[in-house]
Protein backbone atom coordinates (compact mmCIF):
# COMPACT_ATOMS: atom_id res chain seq x y z
CA UNK A 1 0.00 0.00 0.00
CA UNK A 2 1.38 3.35 -0.99
CA UNK A 3 1.27 5.99 1.71
CA UNK A 4 0.87 9.65 1.10
CA UNK A 5 1.59 12.50 3.53
CA UNK A 6 -2.14 12.99 3.94
CA UNK A 7 -2.60 9.34 4.95
CA UNK A 8 0.05 9.70 7.57
CA UNK A 9 -1.53 12.84 8.94
CA UNK A 10 -4.97 11.21 9.16
CA UNK A 11 -3.76 7.98 10.62
CA UNK A 12 -5.46 7.18 13.93
CA UNK A 13 -4.42 4.64 16.60
CA UNK A 14 -6.46 2.80 19.17
CA UNK A 15 -6.14 3.95 22.69
CA UNK A 16 -5.06 1.55 25.44
CA UNK A 17 -3.74 1.73 28.88
CA UNK A 18 -0.18 2.77 29.31
CA UNK A 19 0.01 3.56 25.51
CA UNK A 20 2.01 6.31 23.71
CA UNK A 21 1.34 9.92 24.31
CA UNK A 22 -1.14 10.95 21.64
CA UNK A 23 0.38 14.43 21.30
CA UNK A 24 3.84 13.08 20.61
CA UNK A 25 2.48 10.51 18.22
CA UNK A 26 0.57 13.19 16.31
CA UNK A 27 3.65 15.45 16.24
CA UNK A 28 5.80 12.64 14.94
CA UNK A 29 3.27 11.73 12.30
CA UNK A 30 3.14 15.37 11.25
CA UNK A 31 6.90 15.47 10.91
CA UNK A 32 6.99 12.19 9.00
CA UNK A 33 4.25 13.46 6.71
CA UNK A 34 6.15 16.65 5.97
CA UNK A 35 9.35 14.75 5.32
CA UNK A 36 7.61 12.29 3.05
CA UNK A 37 6.00 15.12 1.17
CA UNK A 38 9.40 16.73 0.71
CA UNK A 39 10.89 13.47 -0.49
CA UNK A 40 8.06 12.94 -2.90
CA UNK A 41 8.51 16.46 -4.26
CA UNK A 42 12.25 15.97 -4.66
CA UNK A 43 11.67 12.62 -6.30
CA UNK A 44 9.31 14.22 -8.76
CA UNK A 45 11.77 16.99 -9.47
CA UNK A 46 14.54 14.47 -9.98
CA UNK A 47 12.32 12.37 -12.18
CA UNK A 48 11.43 15.39 -14.31
CA UNK A 49 15.09 16.38 -14.46
CA UNK A 50 16.06 12.88 -15.48
CA UNK A 51 13.40 12.85 -18.16
CA UNK A 52 14.60 16.22 -19.37
CA UNK A 53 18.18 15.02 -19.42
CA UNK A 54 17.17 11.90 -21.29
CA UNK A 55 15.39 14.04 -23.83
CA UNK A 56 18.45 16.27 -24.21
CA UNK A 57 20.67 13.22 -24.41
CA UNK A 58 18.50 11.81 -27.15
CA UNK A 59 18.66 15.14 -28.96
CA UNK A 60 22.42 15.25 -28.55
CA UNK A 61 22.67 11.72 -29.84
CA UNK A 62 20.60 12.67 -32.85
CA UNK A 63 22.83 15.69 -33.46
CA UNK A 64 25.92 13.53 -33.06
CA UNK A 65 24.55 11.01 -35.50
CA UNK A 66 23.74 13.79 -37.94
CA UNK A 67 27.22 15.23 -37.54
CA UNK A 68 28.79 11.86 -38.08
CA UNK A 69 26.71 11.30 -41.19
CA UNK A 70 27.60 14.80 -42.38
CA UNK A 71 31.28 14.17 -41.75
CA UNK A 72 31.12 10.85 -43.55
CA UNK A 73 29.29 12.47 -46.46
CA UNK A 74 31.83 15.30 -46.53
CA UNK A 75 34.69 12.81 -46.47
CA UNK A 76 33.12 10.84 -49.30
CA UNK A 77 32.56 14.06 -51.22
CA UNK A 78 36.18 15.06 -50.65
CA UNK A 79 37.40 11.67 -51.83
CA UNK A 80 35.12 11.83 -54.85
CA UNK A 81 36.29 15.37 -55.61
CA UNK A 82 39.89 14.22 -55.38
CA UNK A 83 39.22 11.38 -57.79
CA UNK A 84 37.36 13.68 -60.18
CA UNK A 85 40.09 16.30 -59.96
CA UNK A 86 42.71 13.66 -60.61
CA UNK A 87 40.82 12.33 -63.63
CA UNK A 88 40.24 15.84 -64.96
CA UNK A 89 43.90 16.69 -64.49
CA UNK A 90 44.89 13.54 -66.38
CA UNK A 91 42.43 14.38 -69.16
CA UNK A 92 43.73 17.96 -69.38
CA UNK A 93 47.32 16.73 -69.51
CA UNK A 94 46.43 14.20 -72.20
CA UNK A 95 44.58 16.79 -74.27
CA UNK A 96 47.51 19.18 -73.92
CA UNK A 97 49.90 16.44 -75.06
CA UNK A 98 47.67 15.63 -78.05
CA UNK A 99 47.41 19.32 -78.97
CA UNK A 100 51.17 19.71 -78.64
CA UNK A 101 51.75 16.67 -80.86
CA UNK A 102 49.24 18.00 -83.40
CA UNK A 103 50.86 21.44 -83.39
CA UNK A 104 54.28 19.81 -83.81
CA UNK A 105 53.05 17.78 -86.78
CA UNK A 106 51.41 20.85 -88.33
CA UNK A 107 54.61 22.81 -87.78
CA UNK A 108 56.66 20.07 -89.45
CA UNK A 109 54.24 19.97 -92.40
CA UNK A 110 54.28 23.76 -92.69
CA UNK A 111 58.08 23.74 -92.54
CA UNK A 112 58.20 21.15 -95.31
CA UNK A 113 55.76 23.23 -97.38
CA UNK A 114 57.84 26.35 -96.81
CA UNK A 115 60.98 24.46 -97.87
CA UNK A 116 59.21 23.32 -101.04
CA UNK A 117 57.97 26.85 -101.68
CA UNK A 118 61.50 28.14 -101.11
CA UNK A 119 62.86 25.63 -103.63
CA UNK A 120 60.18 26.65 -106.13
CA UNK A 121 60.92 30.35 -105.59
CA UNK A 122 64.65 29.67 -105.95
CA UNK A 123 64.04 27.74 -109.16
CA UNK A 124 61.84 30.56 -110.46
CA UNK A 125 64.52 33.08 -109.51
CA UNK A 126 67.19 31.07 -111.31
CA UNK A 127 64.93 30.72 -114.35
CA UNK A 128 64.16 34.43 -114.33
CA UNK A 129 67.86 35.23 -113.95
CA UNK A 130 68.71 33.00 -116.91
CA UNK A 131 65.95 34.56 -119.02
CA UNK A 132 67.03 38.05 -118.00
CA UNK A 133 70.66 37.22 -118.75
CA UNK A 134 69.62 35.80 -122.12
CA UNK A 135 67.50 38.88 -122.77
CA UNK A 136 70.37 41.21 -121.90
CA UNK A 137 72.72 39.18 -124.10
CA UNK A 138 70.21 39.45 -126.94
CA UNK A 139 69.97 43.20 -126.39
CA UNK A 140 73.76 43.47 -126.44
CA UNK A 141 73.90 41.46 -129.66
CA UNK A 142 71.19 43.65 -131.17
CA UNK A 143 73.11 46.79 -130.18
CA UNK A 144 76.27 45.35 -131.73
CA UNK A 145 74.37 44.53 -134.92
CA UNK A 146 72.93 48.05 -135.06
CA UNK A 147 76.38 49.56 -134.50
CA UNK A 148 77.86 47.36 -137.22
CA UNK A 149 74.97 48.30 -139.53
CA UNK A 150 75.70 51.98 -138.94
CA UNK A 151 79.40 51.36 -139.59
CA UNK A 152 78.62 49.45 -142.77
CA UNK A 153 76.27 52.18 -143.88
CA UNK A 154 78.99 54.79 -143.44
CA UNK A 155 81.46 52.64 -145.39
CA UNK A 156 78.94 52.11 -148.13
CA UNK A 157 78.25 55.84 -148.37
CA UNK A 158 81.97 56.63 -148.65
CA UNK A 159 82.64 53.98 -151.30
CA UNK A 160 81.94 55.04 -154.92
CA UNK A 161 78.98 53.23 -156.31
CA UNK A 162 79.03 51.31 -159.56
CA UNK A 163 76.45 52.20 -162.16
CA UNK A 164 73.44 50.03 -161.66
CA UNK A 165 71.57 48.56 -164.61
CA UNK A 166 67.98 49.42 -165.14
CA UNK A 167 65.79 47.07 -163.09
CA UNK A 168 63.83 44.58 -165.05
CA UNK A 169 60.14 43.99 -164.34
CA UNK A 170 60.99 40.62 -162.78
CA UNK A 171 63.29 42.33 -160.26
CA UNK A 172 62.23 43.91 -156.97
CA UNK A 173 64.03 46.98 -155.63
CA UNK A 174 64.31 47.18 -151.81
CA UNK A 175 66.34 49.19 -149.29
CA UNK A 176 68.01 47.72 -146.18
CA UNK A 177 69.31 50.26 -143.66
CA UNK A 178 70.12 52.68 -146.47
CA UNK A 179 71.93 50.06 -148.61
CA UNK A 180 70.11 49.27 -151.89
CA UNK A 181 69.78 45.65 -152.98
CA UNK A 182 68.58 44.24 -156.30
CA UNK A 183 66.70 40.95 -155.90
CA UNK A 184 66.33 39.03 -159.18
CA UNK A 185 63.52 36.62 -159.68
CA UNK A 186 65.70 33.61 -158.84
CA UNK A 187 68.68 35.11 -156.92
CA UNK A 188 69.23 38.51 -155.35
CA UNK A 189 72.49 40.34 -155.95
CA UNK A 190 73.51 41.90 -152.62
CA UNK A 191 76.14 44.50 -151.91
CA UNK A 192 78.49 43.71 -149.04
CA UNK A 193 80.08 46.42 -146.91
CA UNK A 194 83.83 46.42 -146.74
CA UNK A 195 85.63 44.95 -143.75
CA UNK A 196 85.48 47.23 -140.74
CA UNK A 197 88.71 48.93 -139.92
CA UNK A 198 90.23 49.53 -136.52
CA UNK A 199 91.16 47.33 -133.56
CA UNK A 200 88.38 45.34 -131.95
CA UNK A 201 86.00 45.77 -134.94
CA UNK A 202 85.13 43.00 -137.38
CA UNK A 203 82.42 42.37 -139.96
CA UNK A 204 79.83 39.96 -138.47
CA UNK A 205 79.47 36.64 -140.11
CA UNK A 206 75.76 37.25 -140.40
CA UNK A 207 76.13 39.87 -143.13
CA UNK A 208 75.11 38.76 -146.62
CA UNK A 209 78.00 37.98 -149.01
CA UNK A 210 78.32 38.28 -152.75
CA UNK A 211 76.69 35.62 -154.87
CA UNK A 212 78.89 32.61 -155.40
CA UNK A 213 81.23 33.37 -152.46
CA UNK A 214 82.14 30.65 -149.92
CA UNK A 215 81.15 32.94 -147.01
CA UNK A 216 77.57 33.03 -148.33
CA UNK A 217 77.47 29.24 -148.47
CA UNK A 218 78.92 28.83 -144.96
CA UNK A 219 76.64 31.46 -143.38
CA UNK A 220 73.24 29.79 -143.31
CA UNK A 221 71.70 32.64 -141.27
CA UNK A 222 70.99 35.89 -143.11
CA UNK A 223 70.63 39.30 -141.53
CA UNK A 224 66.83 39.05 -141.61
CA UNK A 225 66.93 35.60 -139.99
CA UNK A 226 69.23 36.85 -137.25
CA UNK A 227 66.99 39.84 -136.61
CA UNK A 228 63.97 37.51 -136.48
CA UNK A 229 65.81 35.18 -134.10
CA UNK A 230 66.74 38.06 -131.77
CA UNK A 231 63.15 39.37 -131.89
CA UNK A 232 61.87 35.91 -130.96
CA UNK A 233 64.32 35.78 -128.05
CA UNK A 234 63.16 39.21 -126.87
CA UNK A 235 59.54 38.04 -126.98
CA UNK A 236 60.43 34.93 -124.99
Amino acid sequence: MKLTPLDIKKQEFKKSMRGYDPVEVDAFLEMVSDELESLIRQNKELTDEALKLKTQLRDYQDVEKTLQETLMSAQESINSSKENSKRQAEMIIREAELKAEKMLEETKLRLAEMKNELLIIKAQKDSFARRLRHLLQSQIELIEVLELDDLGFEKAEKRPRKPQPEPRPAQERIEFKGVEEILPEEQAVKQVPEKAEGAGQATPRDWPQKPGSSADEESAETEEERRARISDQLII
